[in-house]
């Protein structure tokens, strides 16, 4: 994993460290992102969820690359070990496993360093830049 890179505001102050330009902080959803949508009330389906195929081929691709791969998921701290064998049955390479996402959608996030989302819209490809609106606090 990239090391982090210390950070000092303009007064010399440090502040939180931060990853070099070129590597990329993946914070990627498992159910529906990665393999068929499986809801934590359906928990006897996850050891068999249909893996993605394109999604395993880029994850693993940006991994291999020295991105940062964290998978971050609605599912509770009761579905981890069935997650964990699931990711490692299918060969996922990555360096961290979130659990208890809040449910919902519709996520708006808010923090101090920058933040790229992407939806996922049913297919894993090289990402694009692309110009869209979004919100942002009044100045």
């Amino acid at each position: 994993m990239s090391s982090l890179q210390p950070l000092q505001d303009e007064e010399g102050n440090p502040l939180s460290p931060g990853l070099p330009d070129h590597i990329k902080n993946f914070l990627i959803d498992i159910d529906g992102t990665i393999c068929d949508d499986i809801p934590n009330e359906e928990a006897e389906r996850m050891a068999t969820a249909k893996l993605y195929p394109d999604a395993l081929k880029t994850i693993n691709k940006w991994y291999d690359e020295g991105h940062v791969i964290t998978f971050f998921t609605s599912r509770t701290e009761d579905h981890r070990a069935v997650t964990e064998e699931w990711l490692k049955r299918h060969k996922f390479r990555y360096h961290g496993l979130l659990m208890n996402k809040p449910r919902g959608g519709n996520y708006h996030w808010i923090d101090n360093h920058i933040v790229n989302a992407t939806r996922y819209l049913g297919k894993f490809t090289d990402l694009v830049d692309a110009e869209r609106t979004i919100q942002v606090f009044r100045e």
